[in-house]
């Protein structure tokens, strides 16, 4: 299996194909790929589902993927890197925001096959975004590369949207996805960056549940307790900004609420198995592009 390296930030790509355009194969770098138009097969970490237009994916460093094509499909590509990642987080004026969309891209992607766009209503928004990308691309008129990019920052902040609609991927959730277990668990996504909005009275208080059976009724329908996965939440959060920003690491204590330095590095160590600055390194370096 051969792997595929973006050799610079960013890049749009627009492909006509009537033939399986890759076989399987491995990237370096973040890819969004819509379907324009077409049929066919999307099969990623052995798992596949039937495409067709409008179906926007998403396909994460050394995800092993590939298309089996059915009828002619025009491809939309959106390949970037990390790079593009802490760029944006230094142009943007609200940069925690632009972060906290980009964790939900990050760490949320289920690594399953299956179509990102589970709000109907973005479907055609998508669409209108994508025509304007390429219509830009095309023509290159005055600041279109400007203008490209924060049509593609509109795309990621609609894919975060999407993500967080979808069951978290950190526990396995039982039953339909309306129970309340999966409620609870955007609640708490969404209020991180809050603590004293993940307290157990506060939880049990806003989803009528007793504050006595909120524990229980969560490890059943998720296999972790509240705070294990509130716990384990902000560790996922803390290795996307060890490996998607160049944030200190008194900086995402301060943001994360952990109580000092030393209380991020014993948790991130029982998590991980070494220390956040151990794990960034590593990490740094195994982004770096492979040589052809």
């Amino acid at each position: 299996m051969y792997q595929e390296n973006l050799h610079q930030e960013f890049e749009i790509v627009y492909k006509e194909l009537n033939e399986s355009p890759l076989k399987a194969h491995q990237h370096s770098f973040f890819e969004l790929i819509y379907i324009i138009s077409g049929t066919g097969t999307q099969c990623i970490n052995k798992n596949s589902f039937d495409y067709h237009g409008e179906h926007l994916f998403l396909i994460t460093p050394q995800d092993c993927h590939s298309f089996e094509v059915k009828t002619t499909t025009r491809f939309f590509f959106i390949r970037f890197n990390d790079i593009y990642i802490r760029n944006q987080q230094q142009d943007r004026k609200a940069k925690n925001d632009w972060l906290q969309q980009m964790e939900f891209i990050l760490q949320h992607a289920s690594h399953q096959p299956g179509c990102l766009l589970c709000n109907n209503g973005d479907r055609p928004l998508v669409k209108m975004l994508v025509e304007s990308i390429i219509r830009e691309q095309v023509n290159r008129e005055a600041h279109y590369t400007e203008l490209i990019k924060q049509l593609v920052n509109t795309m990621l902040t609609i894919v975060a949207r999407n993500m967080t609609m979808m069951p978290s991927t950190s526990c396995q959730i039982t039953g339909l996805s309306n129970e309340p277990a999966v409620d609870i668990i955007r609640y708490i996504q969404e209020n991180i960056y809050e603590p004293e909005k993940l307290r157990t009275e506060l939880i049990s208080d806003h989803f009528g549940i007793a504050q006595a059976y909120l524990g229980r009724y969560f490890k059943k329908h998720t296999g972790e307790s509240l705070q294990q996965y509130i716990s384990n939440y902000k560790l996922k959060l803390v290795e996307t900004r060890l490996q998607h920003s160049d944030m200190r690491i008194n900086e995402i204590v301060r943001e994360l609420g952990f109580t000092d330095e030393s209380h991020l590095n014993r948790m991130f160590k029982k998590h991980k198995g070494i220390n956040p600055s151990s794990f960034r390194k590593q990490n740094n370096a195994a982004y770096q592009p492979v040589q052809s």
